[in-house]
């Protein structure tokens, strides 16, 4: 099945000026998806998966969060925490005129995407989440930001080096995933230290009470072998929320190189998430 393709861009205005994000677009239909990708990952990691999920009839958009992929790369931290990104995310749904969506995201992704959940409840019908980043991964995942804000800021060369020697490689004649990594390494310093700021000082996740009161239909995919993402943080994501399925995926990579498995639970879920009554608003 051949589903349609449009990349968009929306504005986000604020008193120093405005902010352009940009997101791609699949299928078409009042059930949304929305999918978010890992720290400094474009969107486009998500671009097989969008399109599975548009052949079942699914709405799907991918979104570069500021500081990712082709949207703009302030160098505010303030931009950059799981709480600011959850607003963008809020921001393109009203763009493109949908109430409400299924919100999905991988690593910091998923996390933002429990934001949303947590920010706007009347506006997720449901919740995949990928590697989410809590207790059990937040001290490897600090200790792996911290070094990149230190060299951003007092080695800026050295980032600017690699992203002079990653951008002229043409992306078409590389595997995909090696230019995914490629564009994850064309990064200008100062951004990249307001990222890694928001993300070190900002909120990482919704707390724990928070995430408990979330309802609504969720997929949670844990990865084993991952120290980056433990197991345990989507094993205990999933006995928090109230409707959640756990899946164990077989290492990182099992839903980028075998996705049948997942593709057919993340489809599942949205599909189910979609078929439940809408939650009615306040005072509605």
């Amino acid at each position: 099945m051949v589903v349609s393709e449009r990349i968009g861009q929306l504005f986000l205005e604020h008193d120093g000026g405005r902010d352009r994000l940009e997101y791609t677009e699949y299928g078409a239909g009042p059930a949304w998806v929305v999918l978010l990708p890992a720290p400094l990952v474009p969107r486009r990691m998500h671009q097989r998966l969008a399109r599975t999920l548009a052949e079942q009839g699914l709405h799907v958009l991918t979104l570069d969060p500021l500081g990712h992929g082709r949207s703009d790369r302030p160098a505010d931290p303030h931009v950059h925490a799981t709480t600011a990104w959850a607003e963008q995310v809020l921001a393109l749904l009203d763009h493109v005129g949908a109430d409400a969506a299924v919100v999905g995201g991988t690593s910091l992704g998923a996390n933002v995407a429990l934001e949303v959940a947590v920010l706007a409840p009347q506006r997720v019908r449901g919740l995949l989440l990928e590697a989410p980043v809590l207790h059990g991964s937040l001290e490897l995942g600090l200790a792996a930001a911290a070094p990149l804000l230190l060299l951003a800021r007092h080695v800026p060369w050295a980032i600017d080096g690699v992203r002079r020697l990653t951008r002229p490689v043409p992306r078409g004649l590389v595997p995909f995933w090696a230019g995914i990594g490629l564009d994850a390494l064309d990064q200008r310093p100062a951004p990249v230290a307001a990222l890694m700021h928001g993300v070190l000082f900002g909120p990482v996740a919704p707390p724990a009470a928070r995430r408990r009161r979330i309802t609504v239909p969720a997929l949670v995919v844990g990865h084993r072998g991952d120290p980056l993402h433990r197991a345990s943080d989507a094993e205990l994501l999933a006995a928090e929320l109230a409707d959640a399925t756990l899946e164990v995926a077989r290492s990182p990579w099992e839903w980028r190189a075998r996705p049948r498995r997942l593709d057919e639970a993340a489809a599942a879920l949205a599909l189910r998430a979609w078929q439940r009554p809408a939650r009615r608003r306040a005072g509605g």
